[in-house]
């Protein structure tokens, strides 16, 4: 069994990604109580722990397989103000004090493009720093979730870090990407298109024939129940979708016109399962399913991090020059 202890929870995404991928999570830590009450309604196994990352003690969980983590990202998105390191919600800080405190075998960390913006090199460049410092082989990729069955284009920093006493370190690497096994939306969302009668949904299907833009999620101050941006209601009128708003029920029969997503299509198009809950008010579930991290990118990831951990177990001792070749 691989251990898990995970911070900045939301609403589960990279969490249920990771166990889908084989780890146990001993710890999940989540600061708003919504959040905390939609993880305990859809995984009531799981350890919540509904407590400011500030206040969290990671020396009861020494030694844990993995550490992981989507620390805000407003500090970087450019959604935000981009104050990065200035931005009092920026919890890098905490991340690695719990890495110090924990010492995991593996680090798992992800947050928007945004983080790779030149502005922001001497602060990523000091957070991988210090991550190596603490002992840690560590990289960092951009990822498009595109790439790994996901139906809209999502890009996401993921940082990776296998102590360096792991024989196994050297033989991480990230997912190979997929994107030919990614559905269109159309084929994706055909059937709940449908579920209520809609004599319009196989033609609706096959004009929704690409990926769709980025989920939106905004914050408690900013964004509501819609797609987002203008650019990106363009993009999704293309497809023959209504972005302004979003509708509580599949389209009747007879509907004409372009339909608008429900929460539950959106929830799936960020790779959600059709089990999961998010709330009963529209713009709650929309901003937790828009800044989650989509369940098959964790689990891609994850998978190649258990790849490593286990290959440490059976006695993997190559150098990464000997691994590449």
């Amino acid at each position: 069994m691989l251990t898990c202890v995970e911070i900045c929870a939301g609403a589960g995404g990279q969490a249920l990604g990771l166990a889908m991928a084989g780890f146990v999570h001993v710890a999940l830590v989540e600061y708003e109580k919504e959040y905390c009450d939609i993880l305990k309604e859809n995984r009531p196994e799981w350890p919540i722990i509904c407590a400011d990352v500030h206040d969290f003690d990671g020396k009861p969980y020494h030694g844990v397989d993995l550490f992981a983590g989507g620390v805000p990202c407003p500090p970087f998105s450019v959604a935000g103000k981009q104050l990065g390191a200035d931005d009092e919600r920026d919890l890098f800080p905490e991340a690695l004090r719990l890495v110090r405190e924990i010492e995991p075998r593996a680090i798992m960390l992800e947050n928007v493009r945004g983080f790779l913006d030149p502005s922001f090199r001497e602060y990523r460049e000091y957070i991988l720093r210090s991550i190596a410092h603490m002992g840690y082989d560590v990289q960092i990729k951009l990822l498009q979730a595109s790439d790994y069955g996901v139906s809209q284009l999502r890009p996401r920093v993921v940082i990776v870090g296998i102590r360096n006493d792991e024989p196994g370190r050297f033989t991480f690497s990230y997912p190979a990407p997929h994107p030919e096994q990614t559905p269109t939306v159309g084929a994706l969302l055909q059937d709940l298109m449908a579920e209520a009668g809609w004599k319009g949904a196989r033609k609706w299907a096959k004009q929704a024939d690409k990926i769709a833009p980025t989920i939106v999620g905004g914050s408690k101050k900013h964004g509501g129940p819609d797609l987002g941006p203008t650019r990106a209601r363009r993009a999704w009128a293309e497809m023959q979708v209504e972005g302004k708003s979003i509708a509580d029920k599949a389209p009747d029969p007879e509907f004409t016109g372009m339909p608008r997503l429900t929460p539950r299509m959106i929830a799936r198009i960020q790779g959600f399962p059709d089990t999961w809950v998010f709330g009963k008010t529209k713009t709650r579930a929309c901003r937790m399913i828009g800044n989650a991290f989509p369940p098959p990118v964790a689990k891609a990831v994850g998978e190649k991090i258990k790849e490593a951990l286990y290959a440490s177990k059976q006695g993997f001792t190559l150098t990464r020059e000997e691994y590449i070749s």
